[in-house]
């Protein structure tokens, strides 16, 4: 075969050779594999080769394969589906291949994939679930090495899941209209793994039931089945709700395909959310595939979402809220009120740590990013002594602390649109909108996060900005809590407001008459201060690191506005910072781990500030070619941030 038709991508085919002759020429351990591999589909394989291993024979002698021990002969094809040459004779392979051509037999050569009319895949298998992967026979050792990796993810859970599947749909067939069954099939699969591999045949009967009762009287006038992409991005969390999302959306005929984007901020999990971009650090991506028409919607947190979207964009539906409060955890301290003074709590929220410390101003506050698993798991390493999670991420996950508290939302007002999922679409899509709002907003959850997010737009801050908003609706009343903090905790100007609303435009009165209270009773003064109180904004800085834990000076120079890169090499440095405004070195060890980048920086002639600690970190600066602009007074946190911000002010000074 031309090696440009070899370049061609193959043809996936799943084979049922249950009963069906597949002859293997060859009788060696090449010749075993294909055999057992054939056995697994309920093939019966006839081995043919002069010599025949002890592995085949006792196969034979069991029954399962019938063994020729001779030359072969092409006669041997004879009634055949399949051929394998598998023999370390290349004359023999040729002839065998030869042989299956003429009789129009598919072969494979073991020893020349270029002859090979297939190939063979890795295989993982549970249950009558099948995973295969084929690299053209190109590289066999990377597909064990893929297979491997989806057995470790695809477990005895999948099975069941495709067992429940199996059962309803032949429940389907034989009770559900023609009409109604391509919805209820889409609605069941895009179900929890867990949920569907729980199911037990009366249950399965009962949610197949309960699915055609949701279009019972429907009728002729039942919308058609549609199918849409659905972007997301591809943290475990979003995937969770994502999932949520379209499995509601299948019982009204939305079947949904997932299109996962990475996002900026899900690339950089070191720096801070605001200084990665401000308010649409998980959405920007998103939109970019709706508008490119990639996806047809997007499923987000609420919380993630800008007050204001842009003018081709909509939002679509808001589903029904999760718990929207947040959860103090900890693996060695019972509650919040428990924590020892100048305890370490991680938090990638100022809103949060603006309002936990205004509760307790004795505690130590640094940035945490990563996933809500990722952020577990270094509490419990013991990086930090509590975190600070939404109730809503550990719920949808069902992942929890040792010590877990839910912290008072009257206290530490929630986040706008916290524990809410949000579908964001473009905003000339008016037919699948309408079938997506009908089917998944909650009107409560609508109304109390409308005028939330009214809060927030009539105050101008973003949605990493110290502030909170919580509204509840009972019965008719809306009742908006808010709170507007400076970033320290020092102050925290609050409010509430209820009243009776009956649509969005009157939720979205309310959330703009209590943010303009608000702001005339000094939460505009916050604001201001909180932007003002930022002295290092624009200011890129290197800090080497040498240690896992977190760096409490890169949390205070981010608090006074910096963007701090914590590089653990040269590498690191050079692809965040290739033009620093300044270098940190704390010890003279940190000098040591970015040295090949401080030599590309001192041949083009840049010299950011340099700042150290103490008299060892000094003399590493100066051996590098960087002598200290800025050295601490003393060998303390407080003193290093200090004389950096002072210098680098006074150098701006007119």
């Amino acid at each position: 075969m031309e090696k440009s038709e070899r370049d061609a991508s193959s043809y996936p085919v799943a084979l049922d050779l249950r009963g069906r002759n597949v002859v293997v020429v060859g009788g060696g351990k090449v010749a075993e594999r294909k055999v057992r591999g054939l056995l697994e589909t309920g093939a019966a394989p006839t081995v043919v080769a002069p010599r025949i291993g002890a592995a085949l024979r006792e196969l034979a002698q069991g029954g399962a394969i019938r063994c020729v021990e001779r030359a072969f002969e092409a006669a041997d094809l004879d009634g055949a589906v399949l051929a394998f040459a598998a023999t370390d004779d290349g004359a023999v392979n040729a002839a065998v291949v030869e042989a299956a051509r003429t009789r129009r037999i598919l072969v494979n050569d073991a020893s020349d994939g270029a002859r090979s009319d297939f190939t063979m895949p890795a295989v993982h298998r549970i249950g009558r679930l099948t995973f295969a992967v084929d690299t053209g026979g190109e590289a066999p050792s990377f597909a064990v090495r893929l297979r491997d990796e989806l057995r470790s993810h695809f477990d005895e859970r999948y099975a069941r899941a495709a067992k429940t599947l199996a059962d309803a749909r032949t429940y389907v067939m034989s009770v559900v209209p023609t009409d109604l069954r391509a919805r209820v099939m889409a609605a069941l699969a895009v179900r929890e793994i867990d949920e569907l591999a729980a199911l037990n045949a009366k249950m399965i009967e009962h949610e197949i039931e309960h699915l055609v009762a949701l279009h019972d009287g429907a009728g002729a006038t039942l919308e058609p089945l549609t199918h849409a992409v659905c972007a997301t991005r591809a943290s475990a969390l979003a995937l969770r709700q994502t999932r949520t999302a379209i499995a509601k959306l299948a019982t009204a005929g939305i079947a949904s395909t997932i299109l996962t984007v990475t996002t900026r901020a899900d690339r950089d999990q070191e720096r801070p959310l605001d200084a990665l971009g401000g308010d649409n650090v998980f959405v920007k991506e998103l939109e970019l595939a709706l508008r490119e028409r990639r996806a047809d919607y997007a499923v987000h947190s609420c919380k993630d979402l800008p007050s204001a979207l842009p003018s081709d964009m909509r939002l679509a539906a808001i589903g029904p809220r999760e718990d929207p409060r947040d959860v103090f955890c900890s693996e060695k301290y019972p509650s919040f009120e428990q924590l020892p003074a100048g305890a370490l709590v991680g938090t990638s929220s100022p809103r949060r740590r603006a309002l936990l410390q205004a509760l307790r101003p004795d505690l130590e506050f640094t940035l945490i990013r990563g996933n809500v698993d990722t952020r577990l798991r270094k509490l419990r390493e013991g990086h930090y002594d509590a975190i600070v999670l939404a109730a809503a991420g550990l719920n949808r996950l069902g992942l929890a602390a040792t010590h877990a508290q839910a912290l008072d939302p009257e206290q530490i007002v929630p986040a706008v649109g916290q524990g809410a999922l949000a579908i964001e679409m473009r905003s000339d899509d008016e037919t699948l909108a309408t079938r997506i709002h009908a089917t998944f907003a909650d009107p409560a959850t609508e109304l109390a996060v409308t005028a939330e997010r009214a809060f927030l737009r009539t105050l101008r801050a973003g949605c990493h900005a110290p502030v909170g908003a919580h509204a509840r609706v009972e019965g008719s009343t809306l009742t908006l809590r808010a709170a507007i903090a400076a970033l320290d905790g020092s102050t925290v100007v609050r409010g509430a407001s209820s009243q009776a609303v009956h649509d969005a435009a009157e939720s979205d009165a309310l959330g703009v008459a209590l943010a303009r209270r608000l702001l005339a009773e000094g939460g505009a003064a916050l604001l201001a201060q909180d932007g003002e109180s930022r002295p290092l904004a624009g200011k890129l800085f290197i800090l080497p690191r040498t240690q896992d834990r977190p760096s409490r000076i890169a949390s205070a120079l981010r608090d006074a506005g910096a963007e701090v890169v914590e590089a653990r090499d040269s590498e690191q440095a050079e692809r965040a910072a290739p033009r620093p405004d300044a270098l940190l070195f704390p010890s003279s060890g940190s000098v040591g781990a970015v040295g090949e980048y401080l030599g590309r920086l001192r041949r083009e002639g840049l010299r950011p500030i340099v700042a150290t600690m103490g008299a060892e970190s000094s003399a590493a600066a100066r051996a590098a070619g960087f002598p200290p602009d800025v050295v601490a007074d003393e060998a303390s946190i407080a003193a290093f941030v200090h004389g950096v911000t002072r210098y680098i002010l006074s150098k701006e000074e007119p």
